[in-house]
């Protein structure tokens, strides 16, 4: 079965930050810079899912409480595609997964596929074979997470809510 419809828990970059991104040479230029975003948390693919799964991921959504957190970036790489990551271990990230995902467990929501990807953006699909270089630091603040929709072969997010997240403990 090809995934058709996947549904992710997404955090997209702001505007600003978006353009930077999108000014990169190594970005896909026929993608737009709504698309940029980091995947967080896999779920399942809509198309082959229960009518009720999405109406319950939703309500999980609406009791989550998470708080905010950063991402930085600083380095570009080239594997299967282009991407930004980082060495550094992302650890406020990761604990957001986690919770994010004991969360949906605990509310039963549905967690088909339940992967949580270390985050990473995607600027290109293809592979330019250029490699890995040290990128001047891109990142932002996560204070909101989006239920996104992603039409395969369409570059189409359909989103099904967003949700703001608390302020970090100073």
């Amino acid at each position: 079965m090809r995934a058709r419809n996947p549904l992710y828990v997404m955090a997209k970059p702001p505007p600003e930050v978006a353009a930077r991104i999108a000014a990169l040479p190594r970005n896909d230029p026929g993608r737009g810079s709504e698309l940029l975003h980091v995947t967080l948390l896999k779920l399942f693919d809509l198309h082959y899912a229960p009518s009720e799964w999405l109406p319950a991921v939703i309500a999980a959504l609406d009791s989550f409480e998470g708080a905010a957190f950063p991402l930085r970036f600083d380095r570009i790489e080239a594997r299967k595609a282009v991407t930004l990551r980082t060495r550094d271990p992302l650890l406020l990230a990761r604990s957001f997964q986690q919770a994010l995902v004991r969360h949906l467990l605990e509310r039963r929501a549905p967690l088909m596929l339940g992967t949580t990807p270390e985050p990473h953006l995607t600027i290109n699909y293809r592979d330019d074979r250029q490699g890995a270089r040290k990128l001047e630091p891109i990142g932002w603040t996560v204070t909101e997470i989006l239920l996104i929709e992603s039409v395969v072969g369409k570059t189409t997010h359909v989103e099904h809510g967003r949700w703001a997240l608390r302020a970090a403990a100073g």
